[in-house]
């Protein structure tokens, strides 16, 4: 494994790497889409349009669901400062009130609370994970790492 994809291993045992959000081309694209719709005045078309084709009432919407896209872009892994999956992370607050490297090296794994927030997305794979990285190690870990979201299996 490349020293890169150490950095790229969150301090929940996630890949970011893996990641929806990781230099995501969806919050480039979303980005350049809203650029063209507001290049052109689309809102004036769809002001007429929407007569003919109903769904695009919606317009406004779609719109806020675009601007919300384009903010979910993340460019740093968890550990290179980026703050983890969400602001005020309370795991990347507890490893770094411990001074370990990561979950992997806490003792307190198995009792902990703090993945509650991953569950709707990851399910139980960054304890799985970790348990891989305290096995194999850090270095060697990622071969084989689970799927990181649940909808992926």
């Amino acid at each position: 494994m490349k020293q890169q994809d150490n950095e790229l291993t969150a301090y929940c045992g996630l890949f970011c790497g893996d990641c929806i959000r990781y230099m995501s081309k969806t919050s480039d694209l979303a980005s350049q889409l809203l650029n063209e719709l507001r290049k052109v005045k689309y809102e004036n078309y769809v002001k007429v349009k929407q007569k003919d084709v109903k769904e695009l009432g919606n317009y406004e919407a779609m719109v806020s669901a675009l601007e919300a896209i384009c903010k979910l872009n993340c460019d740093l892994p968890c550990r290179s400062g980026s703050g983890g999956c969400a602001q005020g992370c309370e795991i990347a607050k507890c490893v770094n009130l411990k001074g370990i490297e990561g979950c992997w090296a806490c003792k307190e794994l198995e009792a902990c609370n703090n993945f509650e927030f991953l569950k709707p997305f990851h399910g139980n794979v960054p304890q799985n994970n970790i348990r891989k990285i305290k096995k194999c190690g850090l270095d060697k870990w990622a071969v084989h790492r689970e799927v990181i979201y649940i909808w992926s299996e």
